[in-house]
């Protein structure tokens, strides 16, 4: 065990495993960013109902999460290209925002049926927001790796893994 969290930690000091980081980095901060929006527009204030909330705070997400990914994660700059990174990343959120609408569908069903108060509907809301970012986290960094242009780090993950085994079982020897 020691050994691979040895390897990883100095796998995450090489130039692709600093994306991945800085791509892990970028979720959480747009999580948050989203987990606060919908805490406040529904939790707090009210203003809509589960499914439009969800919609509207991973829609306010969505746009630092971007900017993030593209210019700090994936080191990319000047004019964003229109079909070959800004279409593809936002339908991309659209599917995920996709998938947040029917959690959010899903925790309105359960608080209705369990008749939960509007702090249990607000939790059950948010986890369900949570659980639908977390589908897509793996996807989304494919597809980024593709956008803007940087080899497969999942497989260059591996194939460091497995090179480091290799070395390691051949030390041994």
């Amino acid at each position: 065990m020691v050994g691979h969290l040895e390897r990883l930690w100095a796998w995450l000091h090489t130039h692709e495993g600093k994306k991945v980081l800085r791509y892990t980095t970028v979720s959480a901060i747009s999580t948050a960013c989203s987990f606060f929006v919908l805490f406040i527009v529904y939790g707090v204030l009210r203003l809509w109902t589960e499914v439009p909330s969800t919609v509207f705070a991973n829609v306010v997400a969505t746009v630092p999460s971007y900017w993030l990914n593209r210019r700090w994660a994936w080191g990319k700059s000047g004019r964003s290209h229109l079909v070959r990174e800004v279409i593809p990343f936002w339908l991309m959120a659209a599917a995920g925002i996709t998938v947040s609408i029917f959690g959010a569908a899903f925790a309105r069903h359960i608080s209705t049926k369990y008749a939960l108060n509007h702090a249990e509907s607000t939790a059950l809301v948010l986890v369900a927001n949570l659980f639908s970012f977390g589908i897509f986290w793996v996807l989304k960094l494919k597809l980024f790796n593709r956008l803007f242009q940087a080899p497969d780090l999942l497989e260059e993950i591996d194939e460091h893994i497995d090179i480091e085994e290799h070395s390691e079982g051949a030390a041994l020897r």
